[in-house]
């Protein structure tokens, strides 16, 4: 459900009381605690709330160092609205299946230091491919990292539309006159099963959501996640680097 007016705070004095360096963003899954660590480039699903997102969930010990690679940009599209909505529950009572996204910002050039008060926006369409336009506001949100360089979104898996593959946009801004944008995908396998039900199947989707996008194609295996079940839904994790 949206936040009240007394909870939105402004992105623009976040970033500006951050003050800190931005540069090209990077997607890795970086090292975590001793003994845990994503494949490079990989997103990973969180074990238990605790774990940094982007940690691989195994119990195997690796003390190797942390492996980032940069990401392919991806544009905004024609969807995009620049709102200062700061809150985690992006739904606004949007029907579809409930998804967690855990997200953490990190330094590269600092050895994976997690980064604080970098603003991460995201948007996506709803069950029915829709995106809020003029006035609406839903399936849109920012959350500012914290010290960990955690922030957390609540959505909905969201909806197929216009031949492209199921994604949800982010964008990165770590100050006030740098940003990155970039997109998410799904498995197919988990998209045909989620499509299925309702309120999904008032529409019939497509035999293979993700194989007719180019993009997806080019740079669905470092931008897939991997999401888990959570409770009635999934929840998914990824790891943000920035040099």
């Amino acid at each position: 459900m949206a936040e009240n007016d007394a909870s939105r705070t402004s992105r623009r004095a976040v970033l500006l009381a951050a003050g800190s360096a931005g540069a090209a963003l990077l997607t890795s899954a970086c090292a975590g605690p001793a003994g845990t660590r994503g494949a490079a480039g990989q997103p990973s699903a969180p074990a238990s709330p605790p774990r940094p997102a982007g940690s691989s969930s195994s119990s195997s010990s690796n003390n190797s160092s942390p492996s980032c690679v940069l990401t392919t940009e991806a544009g905004a599209g024609p969807y995009y609205l620049d709102l200062d909505r700061v809150r985690s529950d992006i739904t606004e009572g949007r029907g579809g299946l409930p998804f967690r996204l855990d997200l953490t910002v990190v330094r590269v050039s600092e050895g994976c230091r997690p980064v604080e008060a970098a603003a991460v926006d995201v948007w996506q369409a709803d069950a029915s491919g829709t995106y809020s336009t003029g006035g609406a506001t839903f399936l849109r949100g920012t959350q500012v990292t914290d010290a960990a360089g955690r922030c957390v979104f609540r959505t909905i898996v969201p909806g197929w539309y216009a031949g492209l593959a199921p994604h949800i946009h982010f964008k990165v801004r770590p100050d006030t006159r740098t940003e990155t944008t970039s997109q998410f995908f799904f498995p197919e396998d988990l998209l045909l099963k989620v499509y299925a039900g309702q309120p999904y199947a008032r529409r019939s989707a497509p035999e293979h959501p993700n194989g007719r996008d180019s993009r997806y194609n080019s740079t669905g295996a470092t931008m897939t996640l991997a999401p888990t079940p959570d409770g009635n839904g999934y929840r998914a994790a990824y790891t943000v680097g920035i040099a």
